[in-house]
């Protein structure tokens, strides 16, 4: 079985493949500090680690990789691939520095490329918004970095002292009748307006 890692900033999920099929996957906290045997011990309690055959890590938090790296030689004695500039995933990159894409968006466009016919666009919601756009070729051209929804969220509550923290969950209606309602629909339609807005104008340069 293949444990596949994607180490964001404020998240990490964890995905246990079977051959094609994702038999079972996990979110939890990113901590930056959490040593090898942390991370086997609690991995330990979601699967059984024997069974791995292969590790697959995508981070943004370089402090973890020798984590993972641990994980993967004493808890799981299976071979590591650790996605980064020099990858060979198949895919050509035709951006100008190579050495600046984020690991999460490399995967992201191979995945959507492979799943989705061509061009197509993959939409990532993390502590930023990736939208990662992959040619007719299959060729990776770039894309947009937008602040992320929570820190967005947590941007405006922390700066408002008039305003209380709402969940992320979409109002009844647009025209908000309290103060919780008119925050929901700005986050939500506002998130929403945008990512409809940035792929339309991309697909319009990917003439898809």
């Amino acid at each position: 079985m293949l444990l596949a890692v994607d180490v964001g900033n404020t998240q990490t999920v964890i995905g246990i493949y079977d051959g094609e099929r994702l038999a079972d996957h996990w979110r939890v906290a990113t901590e930056p500090r959490r040593t090898g045997d942390e991370l086997g011990v609690m991995l330990a309690g979601f699967f059984e680690l024997g069974r791995v055959s292969g590790v697959c890590l995508s981070s943004t938090v370089p402090a973890l990789v020798r984590a993972y790296e641990h994980l993967a030689e004493r808890w799981a004695a299976a071979p590591l691939l650790v996605v980064g500039p020099g990858t060979r995933t198949g895919m050509v990159i035709r951006v100008d520095d190579p050495r600046q894409l984020g690991p999460d968006r490399i995967v992201n466009a191979v995945a959507a490329s492979a799943r989705y016919s061509l061009p197509c666009i993959a939409v990532d919601f993390g502590t930023s918004t990736n939208f990662d756009a992959v040619s007719r070729k299959g060729e990776y051209l770039g894309g947009v970095l937008a602040p992320g929804i929570e820190i967005s969220m947590d941007a405006l509550f922390a700066r408002a002292a008039r305003l209380t923290k709402v969940d992320f969950v979409e109002p009844p209606t647009v025209i908000g009748k309290t103060t919780a309602a008119c925050l929901q629909a700005g986050l939500v339609y506002g998130f929403a307006g945008q990512v409809d807005g940035i792929v339309e104008r991309m697909d319009a340069e990917l003439g898809g």
